[in-house]
């Protein structure tokens, strides 16, 4: 009985040393996890890269800021900056690395409906606060004349598991629509005032394309790459804008922070798509912890900064906005800010 138990006790310390080096691992993979919104795109870097393996889950940007909190990846990936509540719960410094900028776009199935619809931020928040429920509403028609919408009932579909996607959504309907702001607010989950829920950008998708007046909001590149119709958006200057990678890139264009948090939705450029934003690498500023090497943390930081220049040619196939000239620049600066034992990596 001793035997087995020593042996149980063995496993049990053999799993436990696994779990708490799966960031550290001797091989030459490094992991990471988090926003689906840039997934397609990480896809395609990764896969060219050759200096690492990399391992890359794409399972939300929530749980992509958990797997960092555990240390249980090299890298988190986000749609949205670390809260205040996640940086309490990581207790160690965080930084934050642009590495692209696309839109979030807002599509629908309306049966007999060709032509993109426009939207304004205001009207696109009634309909998520459950305010206004058919398509053939004055609201909808007076943004569109000439465009024949059918009486049909506004379906919502949003997501139901935290998403960088629905931050950057619910943070563009905080700034347009004072009620939102006061009854839902910004953030990865919230709770929603009406709809259904689908996991994923896939799940969401799959329940408007089955469900006719149906109504959500996915990445431009998964539309895009699923045949899916969006509409046009109003921005603060009161044009309708097809988010476009042009239009994702103006509303990008901004003056970007040292620490390169900010939020780019509703834009004040005349031309730029009004919800669209940054997504983020997260990674701990100070690389030594967990049993981690100094050269898997090297590895790690010359797999952003491949990112942020060489990947950036992937960008636009695939829809994203390529970082400016200043977003690199400060990106580059907040890379070499990550130490080991104190010391500078790159």
């Amino acid at each position: 009985m001793r035997v087995i138990k020593s042996l149980q006790l063995a496993v049990v310390a053999l799993a436990a040393s696994c779990a708490t080096l799966s960031a550290s691992a001797q091989d030459n993979t490094l992991l990471g996890a988090g926003s689906t919104f840039v997934y397609p795109l990480f896809s395609k870097i990764f896969s060219k890269y050759t200096a690492s393996k990399v391992n890359y889950q794409s399972i939300g940007s929530g749980g992509g800021i958990l797997q960092l909190t555990n240390k249980t990846v090299d890298f988190g990936d986000s749609d949205a900056p670390l809260n205040a509540d996640q940086t309490a719960k990581i207790s160690a410094p965080v930084l934050h690395i642009p590495m692209t900028s696309g839109a979030v776009v807002v599509t629908y199935n309306i049966p007999g409906v060709k032509v993109a619809l426009n939207l304004s931020g205001k009207d696109l928040a009634d309909i998520f606060l459950g305010k206004i429920t058919n398509w053939n509403s004055p609201e909808v028609k007076d943004a569109n004349p000439g465009v024949k919408i059918p009486d049909m009932p506004i379906v919502v579909v949003h997501r139901s598991d935290g998403s960088g996607t629905s931050f950057i959504f619910t943070d563009f309907l905080t700034k347009v629509n004072p009620e939102w702001a006061k009854k839902v607010g910004k953030a990865s989950a919230v709770n929603w005032p009406a709809g259904l829920g689908g996991k994923g950008s896939e799940g969401v998708s799959g329940l408007v394309k089955q469900t006719p007046g149906g109504i959500t909001y996915v990445e431009l590149a998964y539309a895009k790459q699923n045949n899916m119709p969006y509409a046009n958006i109003q921005n603060k200057s009161g044009k309708y804008i097809t988010p476009t990678i042009e239009a994702t890139t103006l509303a990008s264009n901004v003056a970007i922070p040292d620490d390169s948090k900010v939020s780019i939705t509703n834009t004040d450029n005349p031309k730029g798509y009004p919800i669209a934003s940054f997504t983020w690498a997260l990674i701990y500023k100070e690389q030594n912890y967990n049993g981690r090497s100094k050269e898997r943390a090297t590895g790690l930081l010359k797999l952003l900064w491949y990112n942020i220049h060489q990947g950036q040619a992937e960008c636009a196939p695939l829809n994203y906005a390529p970082l400016s000239k200043s977003a690199v620049k400060v990106a580059e600066k907040i890379l070499k800010s990550a130490t080991f034992d104190g010391k500078s990596i790159l």
